[in-house]
This record gives structure tokens, C-alpha cells and sequence, in this order.
């Protein structure tokens, strides 16, 4: 009988105890800015059908890489307007708020522009790359958060195994952006 209970219990930890950071952790991050939905747009693009972007992934709206054939995962028909690409946008970029709120320590201090910057450069390099990334790691071992958003977004550069002039142009406006004062605080959250 008391195996059983214990077997029983252990099944029921270890859904928990398998899952994620990201999927463990109950924390909403806060939403991106206009400066930061602008500049998302300005590099994305308006794409109304699937089209293939730089490297050839099919892609629509503001970015929104297709994950079916013909983006059938996209709720509005084709051509979508500028205002279901933008909710489309706004719906996509949420995992990405969530990639920069999660995998930064609560020690990690970032006004509005500057978290706008990093969830701009995941929407744009995916959230796998910036888990990974040693902009994330610099961040949570403590260093200056202007310094490491200005000396490592610069070198997301490379897609495909090129460097893209529109990727230069677009992690200067990241930089930018971080750069810019505000007093609107964004992270940490309070997770």
C-alpha cells in the first residue's frame, strides 16, 4: 500500500520536475512598447501572403514564420490586412516577452527600450538562440546591462551563415532603442 502511494505521488512530481524553466515558472512579462513594435515592423516588413524571406523560410504579416504549409495556422485569410498582421504580430512577439522575462535573473534591471531591444532580437533570431546566447549569460553573471546589450547584439549579424546588411542595420536600431531614456521600467517582474 505505501508503495503504491509513493509511486503514485512521484508520478504526479514528475510532469513538474521534466518541464522547463520556462514552462515551470508562473511569470507574465510586461508587453513591448510602440518603439519597439515599430521597429519590429520597420525590419520585418509588411508581408500580406506567405512569401519567403531572406533565406527562404515561407513567412507573412510582420514576420510570422509559417509553421504549416501555406501558414494554415494563421487565423485570417490572404491577403491579411495591416491590422491582422499586426495582431498577428502581437500574438507571435508574446513568446519572445516571455524568452527575455524568463531567462533573465531577477537581478537583471532593464527600462522599457531596452527589453524592447531584446525581445526584438528574439522575435528575430528565435528563442533557442537566445537561451543559448552569452548576451543572456553576461546579463545574469551580473555585467552592466547597456554595455552587454551594446557589445553583443552587434554580433547577431549572420543568417543562413552570412552576414546580412539588413541584420547590421536592424541590431544598430536594437542598440539604439536600448539607448534611448526612459523611466518605464520593465524587468524584473517580481517572478
Amino acid at each position: 500500500m505505501i508503495s503504491r502511494t509513493i509511486l503514485a505521488f512521484v508520478t504526479m512530481l514528475l510532469p513538474a520536475t521534466l518541464a522547463s524553466p520556462i514552462e515551470a515558472r508562473q511569470c507574465i512579462g510586461p508587453n513591448i512598447n510602440a518603439a519597439t513594435v515599430a521597429l519590429i515592423k520597420e525590419f520585418e516588413g509588411f508581408v500580406a501572403s506567405p512569401e519567403p524571406d531572406p533565406i527562404g523560410l515561407p513567412t507573412v504579416g510582420y514576420g510570422h514564420l509559417c509553421q504549416q504549409t501555406n501558414c494554415a495556422e494563421v487565423p485570417y485569410s490572404f491577403p491579411l490586412s495591416e491590422a491582422e498582421a499586426t495582431n498577428l504580430l502581437m500574438s507571435d512577439v508574446k513568446a519572445h516577452q516571455q524568452v527575455i522575462t524568463l531567462r533573465t535573473a531577477s537581478s537583471v534591471v532593464l527600462n522599457a527600450n531596452m527589453y524592447g531591444a531584446l525581445v526584438s532580437w528574439s522575435f528575430n533570431v528565435g528563442e533557442g538562440n537566445v537561451a543559448s546566447s552569452t548576451l543572456i549569460r553576461r546579463l545574469n553573471a551580473g555585467e552592466d546591462e547597456g554595455t552587454v546589450i551594446a557589445e553583443e547584439l552587434p554580433k547577431w549579424k549572420y543568417a543562413g551563415g552570412q552576414e546580412l546588411p539588413g541584420l547590421v542595420r536592424r541590431r544598430a536600431a536594437e542598440v539604439e532603442l536600448s539607448q534611448t531614456p526612459t523611466s518605464v521600467g520593465a524587468l524584473p517582474v517580481g517572478c
